[in-house]
């Protein structure tokens, strides 16, 4: 079943914001758009993976799962010389809770984004 909250960007194509099904939630990648209006956020990777990190967190709080639920996490990012950043952002946002995650460099995201993340939940 599709699921979208406000609370994120809509999806920019033809997709799912997410999908429930059974007890799995499956998020698709979201990168750094306001959800209000739907343009990146200004600023650089801080700013960008902040951004993602809570579209991400949002979605998967309105659809009725919690943090703790996030099972596997991958984070596609556009150069890997931001990965202290990004991880220091993302261990912020996540706090003691550490789900299976995998970090890949890519030559190109969506809106020329410096990252996107995506994740799949299980209560």
């Amino acid at each position: 079943m599709p699921f979208q909250t406000d609370r994120a960007p809509s999806a920019i194509g033809p997709y799912s914001q997410a999908i429930i099904t059974g007890n799995m939630l499956f998020v698709s990648g979201q990168i750094p758009l306001d959800p209000e209006t739907m343009k990146v956020v200004e600023g650089g990777i801080k700013e960008q993976s902040k951004r993602s990190v809570e579209s991400l967190l949002s979605v998967v709080e309105d659809a009725g799962f919690g943090k703790k639920s996030i099972a596997k996490v991958t984070i596609f990012i556009k150069n890997m010389d931001d990965f202290g950043i990004i991880n220091e952002i993302y261990s912020d946002f996540m706090g003691d809770h550490r789900p299976a995650r995998a970090v890949v460099e890519v030559a190109r995201l969506p809106k020329d984004v410096l990252i996107e993340i995506e994740c799949i939940c299980v209560k």
